[in-house]
């Protein structure tokens, strides 16, 4: 009996060393999923409208993109002037802000498709995807997905549209607005534009 039962685990023990370890996800592959959603959400635009394109973003943008650090790098240095609480609301409010640009922004299809360019290795580990989306009777828009890893995961924690970075841009108005009028301020403002992002359509 106890020689059975040693075989048996002997046999799972064999097994489980033998079976192969999950293949890491790479960067691209992070972007190429992420924009796939994209491409899905716009072609159902009209039919989901902003809450149903903002349901099918919302948990393909918090896999894909690091929010925590990227509202971080909004704040810049006032970060760890705020409190805990309000560090979570912040996180909670941007997050929300980042889905609904990207409900508001990718709203149509009219035949657009991503293309991938290449991938580099930047400084500190980092990798950067570049990218054109391809717009029919138009001009192509280039985007670079800049990518950290976090833990085993590449995540996105910036995107530059046509040399335009988006968190520079969002950085200069935020830490301005904080500054300025104060953490309140700062949440009316960006809730402010969630609702503009949802009563557009």
């Amino acid at each position: 009996m106890l020689k059975n039962v040693f075989s048996a685990l002997m046999l799972i023990i064999c097994c489980t060393a033998a079976a192969p370890a999950a293949a890491e996800i790479s960067a691209r592959q992070v972007v190429e999923s992420f924009q796939n959603v994209l491409l899905d959400s716009m072609k159902q635009g009209k039919d989901l409208g902003f809450k149903g394109r903002y349901d099918k973003l919302d948990p393909a943008v918090k896999k894909s993109h690091d929010l925590p650090k990227i509202t971080r790098i909004v704040v810049g240095k006032q970060w760890e002037e705020l409190t805990p609480e309000q560090q979570t609301k912040l996180e909670q409010v941007f997050t929300r802000l980042i889905i609904s640009l990207y409900a508001h922004n990718f709203n149509n299809y009219d035949g657009e498709n991503f293309s991938f360019v290449s991938e580099e290795e930047t400084g500190r580990g980092g990798v950067v995807i570049h990218s054109n989306l391809h717009v029919p009777n138009d001009k192509d828009i280039k985007f670079d997905y800049m990518m950290k890893k976090k833990d085993d995961d590449w995540q996105i924690i910036n995107i530059i549209a046509d040399g335009v970075s988006d968190l520079a841009l969002k950085r200069s108005e935020y830490t301005s607005v904080l500054g300025k009028e104060g953490f309140d301020a700062l949440i009316a403002k960006i809730t402010e534009k969630i609702d503009a992002y949802a009563n557009a359509q």
